[in-house]
């Protein structure tokens, strides 16, 4: 049995009115110094560059796809009986703890990284940290079970379909949330109704019959959100400086790491070597915003350039790419105009398809139980997606480069 709390706790939120606690190890697991570290994190990345709103944090999508799956646990029928006490504990921290391992700006991060955010969620959960002793206090198999869980190693399928799936807590707050908080109505869809469609059959999850036109719009809902928020050509672009800026730090320091000296936020990051848990706890936005702001200041013409651009939004232009020889041209066009063009001309290719599933992987899958009981995949009865799932990517093609090289005639 958990300790439960005294009283239960509620967390005002705008998204779900109130996030509710009744577990201590969860409660103490928000204080920990890895969660409240995501305070410090946009949820968006550099987003907020372009919808001036969008500040929230992974520190709020936490708590919001928490509360998802702990009403999932409490309120679909099937899943409370489905699951013991430690399971549902697990499945509730793994919703909670699933970001720890972001880096600053989000995802912009992992493009300058060797490991993505699960492999230092894991590093976390499992190494020496205070959000390790709170869970191996309460039970010392609590760590593995959460990171099993968060990393689709668990070998019940409810609990990792709960957290990362084609219909899962996750996705359902960040669009949600990220609609709210960039203004825009793209990411809406009614979760009421699809909490209320929710059943457990098989070790799984599937949406009766009633949902599937709900699920069809949170499907549409992710579609949307993807080409008008996630991929906006604006924080791409500012992904573009970032990533070049990383990169001319990392090769002043291959070359003399001296030249770095007084940047210690960033030593780490730039060895070729793992970087330790201690190192990138302490590094999130703050940090990073500090640390360019003494780059900008820095004796290299052009670490000291990106730095201003990052902190002054004088972020790339854009243009679609047509054909290979309009790379090459305007490749030829930023040398001409005076810039290295390993560090100031980038191409990005952004590609989404808002549901794809894979045949054997119940995890890719959204499943339907038919007024009959049979349960079929989403796509075999439901007209619109299948027709999403047989047309083509959409994919957006686009070279990123000073917005002072467009109006210049190289040849």
């Amino acid at each position: 049995m958990f300790e439960l709390l005294a009283e239960k706790k509620v967390m005002r939120d705008p998204i779900h009115e109130y996030i509710h606690i009744q577990y201590k190890v969860i409660w103490d697991s928000i204080d920990s110094l890895e969660f409240q570290r995501l305070r410090r994190i946009h949820q968006l990345g550099p987003t907020f560059q372009v919808y001036h709103t969008a500040e929230h944090s992974r520190f709020s999508h936490s708590l919001g796809v928490y509360e998802i799956v702990r009403r999932m646990v409490e309120e679909v029928e099937g899943v409370k009986e489905h699951l013991s006490e430690f399971e549902r504990v697990a499945v509730m921290l793994a919703g909670l703890l699933h970001d720890l391992g972001h880096g600053p700006f989000s995802h912009a991060f992992e493009l300058i990284q060797n490991h993505h955010h699960e492999y230092y969620t894991e590093q976390i959960l499992l190494g020496e940290s205070a959000v390790h002793q709170i869970l191996s206090k309460a039970d010392v198999n609590l760590p593995k079970a959460v990171a099993d869980i968060i990393a689709h190693r668990h070998p019940k399928k409810l609990l990792t379909q709960m957290i990362s799936g084609q219909l899962d807590a996750d996705r359902m707050d960040y669009l949600l949330r990220d609609a709210y908080f960039t203004g825009t109505s793209y990411g809406q869809f009614d979760l009421e109704r699809i909490l209320r469609t929710l059943r457990v059959a098989d070790d799984r999850l599937v949406v009766k019959e009633s949902g599937m036109h709900t699920v069809e719009d949170y499907i549409m809902a992710r579609y949307h959100m993807y080409w008008q928020v996630y991929y906006h050509p604006v924080s791409r672009s500012f992904e573009a400086v970032l990533i070049s800026f990383f990169r001319r730090m990392k090769d002043l320091y291959h070359n003399n790491p001296l030249s770095l000296t007084g940047y210690d936020m960033f030593t780490p990051f730039l060895k070729d070597e793992v970087v330790s848990i201690e190192d990138y706890v302490s590094m999130d936005e703050p940090a990073f915003m500090y640390g360019m702001s003494l780059c900008k200041k820095h004796p290299d013409a052009i670490l000291s350039d990106l730095a201003r651009r990052l902190l002054t939004r004088d972020l790339f232009g854009y243009l679609d790419i047509d054909n290979e020889k309009s790379v090459a041209e305007m490749k030829k066009k930023v040398e001409f105009c005076g810039f290295n063009s390993e560090y100031y001309f980038s191409v990005d290719r952004a590609k989404q398809q808002p549901y794809q599933p894979y045949r054997g992987k119940d995890s890719s899958m959204i499943w339907v139980m038919l007024k009959d009981g049979r349960i079929r995949e989403l796509s075999d009865v439901s007209v619109i997606v299948q027709a999403i799932v047989k047309g083509e990517d959409k994919s957006d093609r686009k070279m990123f480069f000073p917005k002072s090289c467009v109006e210049v005639n190289h040849e």
